[in-house]
């Protein structure tokens, strides 16, 4: 059974070639939705928030088996300093369930949105679709133009 939501309905109202995939509604990191879905991991991409000093936290997007490297990510932006909040934290700010957080589900939100230059290395990749439970497999040229993503190494192995 397909979910639709917010984020299908916008990518159908785009007309963005997209496909979703079903997944447990528990929440599951990127490496184990990866293996359900039969794909690699590192095609599989995470949303953490990330915050800075001053302004709306940013979005950042890393393959499932890297972490954001704090760092890189504030140099990248010019930032002095980035942090991650909690868990509940970061779901207070988005509105959305850890697990579900999605760049697609935040657009208009005034969220910005930096995606690892890993992303380069696949045509397509696999980033959660607003809520727990469904993945969308969709072209990285097309995230990057929906979600006027910036492309920088902002993540490191763990």
């Amino acid at each position: 059974m397909t979910v639709t939501n917010n984020v299908t309905r916008f990518l159908d109202a785009r007309k963005v070639k997209y496909a979703t995939h079903d997944l447990p509604p528990e929440k599951l990191g990127a490496v184990e939705a990866a293996q359900l879905m039969g794909v690699p991991a590192e095609q599989v991409f995470k949303t953490i928030v990330t915050t800075r000093e001053k302004g709306k936290p940013i979005l950042a997007v890393t393959p499932g088996p890297r972490v954001v490297d704090l760092k890189l990510l504030a140099s990248f932006l010019g930032e002095k300093k980035m942090s991650l909040p909690s868990e509940r934290e970061a779901e207070a700010l988005t509105g959305l369930q850890a697990g579900g957080i999605s760049p697609l589900a935040l657009i208009n939100k005034g969220f910005q949105v930096v995606i690892d230059s890993a992303a380069q290395e696949f045509e397509q990749i696999y980033i959660s679709g607003g809520q727990r439970g469904l993945d969308i497999q969709l072209g990285v040229a097309d995230l990057v133009k929906l979600t006027n993503a910036k492309i920088g190494a902002i993540s490191k192995d763990r």
